[in-house]
């Protein structure tokens, strides 16, 4: 039977279904820096949608790109065929990854770069005749998607209660320190020593048990959890020792938020995997990559049987449109230098942002590069509220911001200026005198 209510059938994701529907706010357009509702009320992006529209909405030549596209080639098979734009936007994304993670494997989201990254591990430590290494390690308060893989190693408490996760698998201690850290502008210089829990774990499980470590270098979904000074690279350093591979997720990290094309390459750390998605293709069409060390890759295909190497793929790897999206936004993104804004806007941004402390409900505030948090203190007896109650005000009064538990977490279009950033800050500390 037909039912009356137009918004009865969608099934929203990460969505409180029910108050959305009693009060639901919708986007109709969007544009450069800014989205419009379906009223025609302008509402200035600080999120870039969900971390991903990097160079701004409906920008010409993504969109002629993908129109060009679809009316060429809607769709082309990469299973034992493949297409030019494939190849082209693999060899684009490996110019720009850390030297040596120069093999790309595409896929059509975070979550599947993910698994995806975490299978490449498996592989590869079997193909090294290591098939002790089965464990995964991932780390408390970690978002890596909602694949099974994603879920096991991340560190979300919903996320791993609803879903039995993969076995043998264990966490790191996330590195966010209010105590010590508070009001941090870039890294937060106490924490570091937290990477030794992973010798800990090597010793509890033996290190010929353990194939990967995966960490954001930035946790974003979980309220912008920057690493202390010296962190990853001790990571990096226990994982070399111990025949670890480490992968770094930067879904949300690379192509541009914190300057540079990755994290890894901007901060000089380099892992032996980075999972890509989102502002890989300014989120025009969906599209994830892995980047993977030739190492890894030769490793896993030259010590296989005659035949396909590596049993994993998905039909829209490396699909046409997404792929076509992807070298014109690598365009926008070189043009328009879109990869230094993190720098040149990075300290007015950091000012910006701090100079909320001491308004009402805050007890921390962290920024780095073209990225803040804003930590509110959670209302007794109902945590979340009061950062869900800004986030609606915002909205409302023509911002969007993303709250995630009781944190404020921007992370604007790179192609903002100086009074965008006014603007964003100017508003949050305005409605926060109006919420209790």
């Amino acid at each position: 039977m037909r039912e009356n209510d137009p918004l009865a059938a969608f099934w929203m994701p990460f969505t409180a279904n029910r108050a959305y529907k009693a009060h639901p706010r919708q986007l109709a357009a969007a544009k450069d820096m800014h989205y419009w509702d379906s009223a025609g009320n302008r509402i200035l992006d600080g999120t870039s949608g969900l971390w991903c529209s990097n160079a701004g909405h409906c920008r010409a030549p993504i969109v002629e790109a993908i129109a060009k596209t679809a009316a060429t080639m809607d769709f082309g098979p990469t299973f034992q065929l493949s297409h030019p734009l494939a190849f082209e936007l693999a060899s684009r994304v490996a110019e720009l990854m850390p030297e040596g993670l120069d093999r790309i494997f595409f896929t059509n989201s975070g979550s599947e770069s993910v698994d995806t990254a975490l299978k490449i591990a498996l592989a590869v430590q079997r193909s090294r005749g290591q098939s002790t290494r089965t464990r995964l390690i991932g780390r408390e308060r970690g978002y890596h998607g909602t694949g099974f893989g994603g879920i096991s190693v991340g560190g979300i408490v919903n996320n791993r209660r609803w879903w039995q996760g993969l076995p043998g698998v264990d966490h790191l201690p996330h590195t966010h320190d209010l105590a010590r850290n508070a009001f941090s502008k870039g890294f937060p210089q106490h924490g570091a020593e937290l990477a030794d829990d992973l010798e800990r774990l090597v010793a509890l499980h033996g290190a010929e048990t353990i194939a990967a470590v995966i960490v954001e270098p930035m946790a974003g979904s979980t309220g912008v959890l920057i690493p202390p000074v010296g962190y990853l690279q001790r990571l990096r350093d226990i994982c070399t020792k111990h025949g670890i591979i480490l992968i770094f997720d930067e879904v949300i990290t690379a192509y541009g938020r914190v300057g540079g094309a990755t994290a890894s390459g901007t901060w000089g750390v380099t892992p032996d995997i980075i999972t890509m998605a989102k502002g890989l293709t300014n989120a025009a069409v969906p599209m994830g990559a892995v980047a993977v060390s030739r190492t890894i890759h030769d490793d896993v295909v030259n010590n296989a049987a005659d035949g396909i190497e590596l049993f994993h793929g998905y039909t829209y790897s490396g699909h046409p449109l997404a792929s076509a999206a992807g070298i014109a936004t690598l365009d926008l993104y070189a043009q328009e230098g879109l990869f230094d804004k993190a720098d040149e806007l990075g300290a007015y941004w950091a000012d910006a942002a701090h100079s909320l402390r001491g308004k009402p409900h805050i007890i921390d505030i962290r920024t780095i590069g073209l990225v803040a948090g804003i930590e509110l203190e959670p209302r007794p007896g109902a945590p979340t509220k009061r950062a869900t109650e800004l986030f609606h005000a915002c909205f409302d009064n023509g911002l969007l911001v993303r709250a995630t538990g009781d944190i404020i977490a921007l992370s604007p279009p790179l192609i903002l200026d100086k009074s965008h950033i006014d603007e964003m800050f100017g508003k949050i500390g305005e409605l926060l005198e109006g919420i209790d």
